[in-house]
């Protein structure tokens, strides 16, 4: 069979294979186990936590670790003097974008899709942890 008519296949059952979930092996059965701390209550905020989400799903892979310059959440060195610019302009800068001289914010994080509100709601969130 030539090479040209294997590809194909193999590629399918590639595919096919994606698709599919494995079923983790059976565990050993556990000692009784000591009594468990109970999660802790996630924090109410205003929003209902929609900021905290947007943050996790746009906004962390920069301000998480300070990619690119990117002030991180939570420190309050790096965003006081952003901070204290106003909160129109870091909604402006979340919004339309901002090249400045420690590093470039991209428009709408790199996410287009998100509404101007839903970046104003993480604006919200980062600004709150940097207090």
């Amino acid at each position: 069979m030539s090479m040209t008519r294997i590809l194909p296949l193999l590629l399918v059952g590639l595919l096919a294979a994606c698709g599919k979930s494995e079923t983790p092996p059976a565990a050993a059965p556990a000692a009784a186990p000591a009594a468990a701390a109970p999660a802790p209550a996630p924090v109410a905020t205003a929003d209902g936590g929609k900021g905290a989400d947007i943050f996790k799903k746009t906004c962390a892979m920069c301000h998480q670790t300070g990619v690119a310059g990117a002030p991180k959440l939570g420190d309050k060195a790096d965003w006081g003097p952003r901070i204290a610019q106003g909160q129109d302009v870091l909604y402006k800068h979340a919004i339309e974008g901002f090249n400045g001289n420690k590093g470039a914010m991209p428009a709408k994080g790199g996410s287009p899709s998100l509404s101007d509100e839903e970046m104003k709601l993480a604006v919200d969130f980062i600004v709150a942890k940097a207090q």
